[in-house]
């Protein structure tokens, strides 16, 4: 038996965007998802298409076509997102949040 196909697409979830080991833990108990929107326009001087996420600062991309900019896009979303190393003092925690 194949098991939850819920459980299987939110494990792939889980190994896209997190490292070992917690993309193998075998029981999930949340995926927050969250959506955004993207700018994409033509630029008539340039006649290249772009796309910016307007709520995150300097997350854009461009492309000679809407897909290959959209396509550019996630990627640079996927970027933006990953963690940077961090100092942190004495006492200090690191936490994660989830926005549902």
């Amino acid at each position: 038996m194949l098991g939850n196909p819920r459980d299987f697409l939110q494990t792939q979830i889980l190994r896209r965007f997190f490292p070992p080991p917690l993309a193998s833990t075998k029981k999930i108990r949340y995926v927050a998802f969250m959506k955004l929107r993207l700018l994409v326009e033509l630029d008539p001087e340039t006649n290249r298409w772009s796309a910016v996420f307007p709520e995150l600062p300097g997350c854009a991309s461009a492309g000679d076509t809407e897909a290959e900019a959209i396509a550019n896009a996630k990627e640079a979303l996927e970027l933006w997102f990953e963690p940077a190393p961090v100092k942190m003092n004495k006492g200090a925690k690191m936490m994660e949040l989830a926005i549902a």
